[in-house]
């Protein structure tokens, strides 16, 4: 299986380095050293989708990426994202997506993008600490200034599929992929646990520019306004990943669940923010961050 993986991973890799070419499952056999047949069965066992369907989809995900940020004519977005013409590129838009680039480019919406599958090879960091390493995980206080939060907190199920929380992560950074107006004022992806209501409950999403008007809110997500409060951030640096993922997140979580801050002057303010939580092993490792105030 783990040779599967490998060979799945070079064979995603080969396909986001050309893209916008036609790459051939010839070429693609002949990079990873298997029958073209075989490739295609590991690919769709481990990735869960045909190679074909993979490379529509990133295409038509770049295009609209492209499409919303630039001002590019959309027939050359078209031949730089691998379509043979304007025409093809509409006709394969509108089809996934109800729309056409034209209307899409001038009124952006909420899309169920493909998001790129990430080699897992570049999930790990060389002389990356090891949970071993890690006496205690780090605690420090920040402030997020108010913002907007659009986020799925409960399983819906939408023309695209359920959407559900912790369980389509696919989905649902596909459709964040496609928002115009994300903030990094959490992080650019993010998920967390929203105690508003008294029972702690997962949810996925990303933070919105706080001055954004008339947001367009997907189907199954939720938008919601979240005022200025200081964080406590439970953390720990990068680690390998898959292998500590497990032991890091749950060191962390089980420090920032079982936290009292009431020796330090502060209650948990969960009634009226939500609890973030930045997962990025190779680069900031993992965090939970619960809003605090002071006891007056």
């Amino acid at each position: 299986m783990q040779a599967w993986h490998t060979a799945a991973t070079r064979l995603t890799a080969y396909i986001e380095a050309h893209i916008g070419e036609n790459p051939s499952l010839i070429d693609m056999a002949r990079e990873v050293g298997y029958s073209p047949t075989y490739c295609s069965m590991i690919f769709h066992c481990v990735r869960g989708m045909t190679i074909r369907n993979y490379i529509a989809a990133r295409r038509l995900s770049l295009a609209a990426i492209k499409l919303r940020d630039s001002r590019e004519p959309v027939v050359q977005i078209a031949l730089e994202c691998g379509f043979s013409s304007q025409t093809a590129l509409t006709r394969a838009f509108q089809s996934a997506f109800g729309v056409t680039p034209g209307r899409y480019r001038r009124r952006p919406v909420p899309l169920p993008l493909q998001i790129r599958l990430i080699p897992r090879s570049e999930m790990r960091m060389e002389g990356a600490i090891t949970m071993n390493d890690i006496i205690s995980t780090d605690v420090h206080t920040e402030y997020i200034p108010a913002h907007q939060y659009l986020g799925a907190f409960r399983r819906t199920e939408t023309k695209n599929g359920p959407i559900w929380p912790g369980h389509d992560c696919d989905l649902l950074c596909g459709i964040i992929e496609s928002l115009p107006d994300k903030d990094m004022i959490v992080t650019g992806y993010t998920a967390g646990w929203d105690n508003t209501q008294g029972q702690r409950s997962y949810f996925f999403g990303s933070g919105i520019d706080a001055e954004a008007k008339d947001v367009a809110i997907p189907e199954g997500f939720e938008l919601r306004s979240i005022p200025a409060s200081y964080y406590l951030v439970f953390a720990c640096p990068p680690f390998k990943y898959p292998e500590e993922n497990a032991a890091a997140m749950g060191r962390v979580e089980r420090l920032a669940w079982s936290f009292d801050p009431t020796p330090l002057g502060l209650a948990w303010n969960e009634d009226v923010c939500l609890c973030y939580q930045r997962h990025s092993p190779e680069i900031l490792g993992y965090q939970v961050l619960r809003p605090v105030r002071k006891i007056r």
